[in-house]
């Protein structure tokens, strides 16, 4: 671990036992499908086996009539079908009503006695299409007589104004600094490449599920794998016109997001089914229609361009990429865009990014969106222009490095930043300072940057007599936020993080709480604990104050958790540790609760740098991974142990996108390899140990100097592992993933 100064703190980097841990591996723990209610119906869904068709009616009537079903509804049981433009389209996915976009896309669903009952009567439902021609290529879907998938689509342009004509580019985004032209003439290099990447998905093991109750007075309960309680109770409030007082979400556990769980596909048709049939309905799922018909990455085209001097300074940076955005707009563009020079300082830089829809599944969230594409593109170009100037890889991006000050091209400013450190603990590793020998052996570095922000989140803490401290909040725990919310309150209060009792509650026992994602919720849970424990401090000193008879200034809060007060009369100091004063409190008014609504917009931007080691099978085109370490800037780790899990799994996760997990489709626009032994992610017989490097930069913007660290590990892996093949074989993949049969393709002789 390589650290900056920072305080001596006493529970913060410490590395407690997780507070879930013993309800997760004995099994106690609840997710979304163990859900069992009181006449519960579970249901099915019926799905598009086009990639673009018009619906020209939809005759469930012979499903209805089937014996043991329930109810069937389709896009037309939406009030949202009158409702405003956003929620219309929001449902379309859920339940399409013009028109099919991809295979997959959901057009119906039953309420069964029993789930075959349900799937056979998927069969009975008379859909009539009429099929349309697809577009299944980015660059495709942008030009001049492609197949348009939506009339009144217009471009949204960087001026603000909107294009005439229909489209399938939905927007295009232009951040500009400096002059690029004049960057490029005054450059002695200039290296110009495209590359591409794929569609992929997050991989969560548990399926999509949600099971609904819509109940006799209008209330809808919903219990569904998400990452945002929130954000499920205003979509389906919206899908199904209810004021969101009428829906409450409850928690549940979450087997795996990654931003994939951030759209819901299920809940609002089990609550439409639930309220046909007077019954709790759960729809559950397959992988089939998981990879088939929720949100993978988008997959990308990409030009980027970059200028240096002689002496290894950067002139200008040039970037066009066009990003996938599925049936319906919402690319991660915009991330993308900002995302990918923004390791680096140059004074000329022009991005151009478009949002472009096209007949596969609406893209959604996936670690770092955007990023791990765009940045892949930037840091294969740096690689380039290393071997040209003949300098080494590390130290050209350390000539070049963003530092406190810099600013991006879309105008962010930053403050201390931690990407020269991760750059010279690369250098300073074991790793990057052994040796490597052996045919088809070659080694790869590269750079990652994502952001990190607040939002809203809520908070309260109660403390109880006998010292301990339940923490009450509304952002789902994946990846171990109970833990780090639990730490950073009993670091604030000076007390064990074992005393205090983190709970995710449901929508209408917490304010307010933006979703878990985006790398905010060590971040954003870590002010709202703060802010919790500071209005418990207040209290307490009060409460002290009152028994000691003194005045509230007199009393003072200690960080070690000591309450200190004026000397008695006898001149013996007073004070009450943590738990004495909490045993004191049903005798001197009662409980106090601590309370924190936050909505913090400071940033921490993260960087990391990774190292690979591979050796190339020539004669199957297999990459094996031999070394692999991660460095990362995590402001401060808050538990260190799930920090460097985060980095590994970020690692394993761009590892799988950069060699071996893609979309495949057939010429009708079908995907061809929607199952876990055809689509292709790395298990641990895949992969070394993933060696982890903690950099701590605390971050100015944070109580204790946190950064968010589930983002940026999947950025760099897929250029350190192109410049690590190069280096093996002499041949550059440009495209994602750098499979065996595209390295075999790109490296078997002309006759062959």
């Amino acid at each position: 671990m390589v650290t900056t100064e920072k305080p001596d703190y006493k529970v913060v980097g410490t590395r407690p036992i997780r507070h879930d841990g013993v309800d997760k591996v004995i099994g106690r723990a609840e997710y979304g499908a163990d859900i069992r209610l009181p006449g519960m119906l579970p249901g099915a869904v019926l799905r598009s086996p086009h990639a673009h068709a018009r619906i020209l009616g939809i005759d469930t009537s012979r499903a209805e009539a089937h014996p043991g079903v329930r109810a069937v509804v389709t896009s037309a049981d939406f009030p949202s079908r009158q409702g405003e433009e956003g929620e219309v389209g929001r449902a379309d996915n859920v339940l399409a009503h013009d028109k099919v976009l991809y295979v997959g896309h959901a057009v119906a669903a039953v309420a069964a006695v029993d789930l075959h009952t349900a799937e056979d009567a998927l069969d009975l439902i008379d859909v009539q299409y009429e099929v349309l021609p697809h577009v299944m290529d980015v660059r495709d879907a942008m030009l001049d007589g492609a197949p348009i998938l939506d009339e009144k689509l217009r471009t949204a342009n960087p001026d603000g104004s909107q294009g005439d004509t229909p489209t399938n580019v939905a927007q295009h985004i232009r951040y500009e600094k400096g002059d690029v032209e004049a960057g490029f003439a005054a450059a002695d290099l200039v290296i110009e490449r495209e590359y591409g990447t794929t569609m992929a998905h997050q991989g969560y093991i548990e399926p999509h599920n949600s099971t609904a109750y819509w109940s006799k007075d209008d209330e809808v309960t919903i219990w569904t794998s998400t990452q945002g309680l929130f954000a499920v109770r205003d979509a389906v409030a919206g899908m199904l016109g209810l004021p969101v007082k009428s829906v409450k979400v409850e928690p549940v556990e979450i087997g795996g997001g990654f931003g994939g769980k951030i759209p819901d596909y299920l809940s609002a048709p089990a609550a439409l089914l639930s309220r046909k049939t007077g019954k709790p309905v759960q729809l559950t799922m397959s992988r089939k229609d998981v990879l088939e018909a929720t949100g993978p990455t988008s997959g990308t085209h990409l030009r980027v361009k970059i200028g240096a001097k002689r002496d290894g300074t950067f002139t200008a940076m040039q970037a066009w990429m066009a990003y996938e955005a599925g049936g319906y707009p919402g690319s991660p563009m915009g991330a993308g865009t900002m995302c990918v020079f923004a390791p680096y300082d140059c004074e000329n830089q022009l991005i151009d990014g478009y949002d472009v829809i096209l007949n596969k599944p609406k893209t959604a969230a996936y670690r770092a969106p955007g990023a791990p594409a765009s940045e892949y593109g930037a840091e294969c170009v740096i690689d380039e222009l290393a071997e040209a100037l003949d300098r080494d890889p590390l130290e050209l991006r350390m000539q070049n490095s963003a530092t406190e000050g810099t600013q991006r091209a879309d105008g962010f400013t930053y403050g201390p930043i931690g990407h020269e450190e991760c750059l010279q603990a690369a250098q300073d590793s074991p790793h990057y300072q052994s040796e490597l020998s052996g045919a088809n052996r070659g080694r790869g570095v590269a750079s990652g940057f994502w952001f990190n922000i607040g939002f809203e989140t809520s908070m309260a803490a109660q403390v109880q007599a006998d010292g301990t401290v339940p923490l009450v909040m509304g952002a789902v725990d994946i990846g171990g936020s109970r833990a780090s919310a639990a730490m950073q309150l009993a670091e604030a209060l000076g007390i064990a993080a074992e005393d205090v009792k983190p709970h995710i509650v449901d929508t209408d026992s917490v304010g307010f709480t933006f979703l878990t994602g985006g790398s905010r919720t060590a971040f954003a849970n870590g002010w709202a604990a703060y802010e919790c424990a500071m209005d418990i401090r207040r209290q307490l000193e009060e409460r002290a104050a009152t028994i000691w008879d003194c005045a509230g200034e007199d009393v003072s809060y200690g960080d070690d958790g000591v309450i200190r007060g004026p000397n008695d009369e006898d001149g013996a100091a007073q004070e009450f540790s943590f738990k004495e004063l909490a045993a004191e409190l049903p005798n001197t008014g009662g409980g106090i609760v601590g309370r924190a609504d936050v909505s913090k917009t400071s940033h921490g931007p993260a960087f990391a740098t990774h190292i690979v080691d591979v050796e190339v099978d020539p004669e199957t085109g297999k990459v094996e991974i031999l070394r692999y370490t991660a460095i990362q800037d995590a402001g401060t780790a808050i538990h260190p142990s799930y920090v460097e899990g985060q980095m590994q799994g970020g690692a394993s996760q761009g590892i799988g996108m950069a060699l071996n997990e893609e979309y495949i489709w057939d010429e009708k626009g079908r995907m061809v390899n929607s199952s876990l032994l055809d689509y292709r992610m790395p298990t641990a017989l895949d992969l070394p140990m993933i060696d982890t490097i903690i950099v701590e930069v605390p971050n100015p913007g944070h109580p204790y100097g946190v950064r968010g660290v589930g983002e940026v590990p999947i950025v760099p892996p897929a250029p350190a592992l192109h410049a690590a093949i190069y280096d093996a074989i002499g041949e550059r993949m440009r495209m994602l993933p750098m499979s065996p049969t595209r390295i075999l393709e790109r490296t078997l002789p002309d006759d062959d």
